[in-house]
């Protein structure tokens, strides 16, 4: 693309190790090797009900999200945006083009988990009309929380339905 444009596309096959070294990245010592991820992402790819968002700011792979589509619900399994982008809108570009899928195929609830701590995150899940679900404890292998938050959509206008939170202290 253009420089200085981030475009957002559906990742395939060639993306994979692009988005396993970003996933590494992301998240750190400590989380699973970026051969690991790539031959997790792989296996993803092989799923019918597996989707698979890509950005792209000046050619290279910035951010993704990965979901699965059951019936008429779409959850999202992961979201990673590389530590040198992040904070500039990328998470909120895969999760945008996540959302307009939904509406197109008629998605009725989409479902995700983010960590309790992980308050920016929370906040850009929340300007797109997620709410909090359920605090899940101990949900992560490091042994912190989980909210579970969620996001309804209108049948016939695809607009987020408006819910309280159902959880206290989630945000």
């Amino acid at each position: 693309g253009e420089p200085g444009v981030t475009a957002v596309h559906a990742l395939g096959e060639e993306d994979v190790a692009a988005a396993a070294a970003l996933e590494a990245a992301a998240f750190g010592a400590g989380h699973r090797p970026a051969e690991a991820c790539a031959a997790a992402l792989r296996e993803e790819l092989t799923r019918p009900w597996a989707r698979l968002w890509g950005a792209r700011h000046d050619g290279a792979l910035v951010a993704f999200l990965l979901a699965w589509h059951v019936v008429d619900e779409l959850h999202v399994l992961n979201v990673a945006t590389h530590p040198d982008a992040q904070r500039r809108g990328h998470g909120g570009r895969v999760l945008a083009a996540a959302l307009a899928y939904a509406r197109e195929h008629h998605v009725r609830l989409v479902l995700l988990e983010v960590r309790w701590s992980n308050r920016p995150a929370i906040g850009l899940y929340r300007r797109f009309g997620f709410y909090a679900l359920a605090r899940r404890r101990g949900y992560y292998p490091d042994g912190e929380d989980a909210l579970e938050m969620a996001l309804e959509l209108d049948a016939s206008s695809g607009q987020p339905v408006p819910h309280e939170d159902e959880v206290s202290g989630a945000g």
